[in-house]
């Protein structure tokens, strides 16, 4: 239902990477925002590359993306379908220079996303998860054109989220570890022997649950919806889930954009 618009999202993900990429390799300003996060030129040149490209796609379908004018509760209520993106996911990671950042894309439809991109510039590999066809792992994006849908998924890596069998691999955030993720890590241990944990920054964290090399990621510290949802269209596709505190799945568009603590597991 939705193959050109996931087709077109590669080329529009990846010009963003190609934005991040050219400050990155500079030096660069840092601003801060209300709430003291930061934000570079960066941030803002790829939520403008996204929202052209999303304008054109499909100029119906609204556009929520952190960087961009946020839509009252009154008028996105109202929505049952739009696009949910975070320009730069891992501010904190692009500033530190360690490559694990990401651009977020998602589609969501009836407060679910039903398909999204996650592009590491840095790492130069996309991932796409489509819940119809399942999620792909795509290497060296920007160097690859592929004439239609079929054959970019074709020509991509099959991935799928893996149940621990033996030893369990728990992500965990490389800027926001806490007590309670490792009082979750304990009580893996009563399960699992051994449990390994291994960091990551941004989105990627979800990537490593949807291509078999995580089992849990569990998120006790903040986050926004725009943090989460391409994550959840990949890993959700792949064959794992994102729940929330009440073990139901993770919906969006809150009235408070703001997530609760939530699980992704294989």
């Amino acid at each position: 239902m939705y193959k050109e618009l996931v087709y077109s999202l590669k080329d529009i993900a990846v010009a963003a990477g190609i934005d991040i990429m050219d400050v990155y390799s500079g030096d660069m300003e840092v601003e801060h925002k209300d709430d003291d996060s930061p934000l570079t030129i960066a941030d803002k040149r790829a939520h403008q590359t996204i929202a052209a490209g999303l304008e054109k796609l499909d100029a119906d379908i609204p556009v929520l993306s952190e960087e961009g004018t946020i839509a009252s509760y009154e008028e996105r209520k109202n929505w049952k379908k739009f696009w949910l993106v975070d320009p730069l996911d891992g501010t904190k990671e692009f500033i530190k220079k360690n490559g694990e950042f990401t651009v977020n894309i998602a589609l969501i439809e009836d407060s679910y996303p039903v398909l999204g991109v996650i592009y590491a510039p840095a790492l130069d590999t996309l991932y796409v998860g489509y819940g119809e066809k399942g999620a792909v792992k795509i290497a060296q994006a920007s160097n690859r054109g592929f004439a239609s849908f079929d054959e970019m998924w074709s020509m991509g890596e099959i991935i799928s989220a893996l149940s621990p069998e033996g030893p369990a691999e728990v992500v965990a955030s490389r800027s926001h570890m806490n007590e309670e993720t490792e009082a979750f890590i304990n009580e893996l241990k009563d399960i699992h022997d051994p449990v390994n944990v291994v960091s990551a920054g941004s989105s990627l964290k979800f990537c490593l649950v949807a291509e078999g090399q995580a089992h849990f990621y569990p998120r006790y510290a903040p986050t926004m919806e725009w943090d989460t949802a391409a994550g959840q269209a990949v890993v959700e596709a792949a064959g794992g889930s994102v729940l929330d505190n009440s073990k139901n799945r993770f919906a969006y568009n809150k009235e408070n954009l703001k997530n609760g603590w939530f699980l992704v597991k294989a």
